[in-house]
């Protein structure tokens, strides 16, 4: 048995597999997944996984150096923006309008759908190297 906080098996099999550059998305639950992206749902029910739990339990396996996220959720959930810079912590983010992110989905190696109920909140990490 895995000795990290991430028991996810698909979850933790596609981080694995990431290469710099890559990219995977947290999506809240209403966030469109293109056809052909790699759909992790891990929803359960509304708010069940949180987005932000989510981002955290990724963040201790996959080196992020770039976080992309839509430039309304700024506006439209203040306290769920804040926090998601609190936890990127030094990464980077990059804001682009809304359609902008979902288009970007469609180069991301899977898309990761929480139960998040919470309007905008949808990041796409881009994978860093640890050397």
């Amino acid at each position: 048995m895995k000795k990290t906080i991430l028991i996810n098996s698909k979850l933790s099999e596609v981080i694995a597999s990431m290469g710099h550059k890559d990219t995977i998305a947290i999506a809240d639950s209403g966030l469109p997944i293109p056809k052909g992206v790699e759909r992790i749902d891990l929803a359960l029910t509304r708010d069940i996984p949180r987005f932000l739990d989510t981002l955290r339990v990724i963040l201790t396996e996959l080196c992020v150096e770039e976080a992309i996220v839509a430039a309304e959720m700024k506006e439209n959930s203040p306290e769920a923006y804040q926090k998601l810079i609190e936890i990127l912590g030094d990464v980077p983010i990059k804001e682009v309008p809304h359609e902008e992110l979902k288009a970007m989905t469609k180069e991301c190696v899977a898309v990761v759908r929480t139960g998040e109920y919470t309007p905008y909140c949808n990041v796409i990490l881009r994978s860093g190297v640890v050397f």
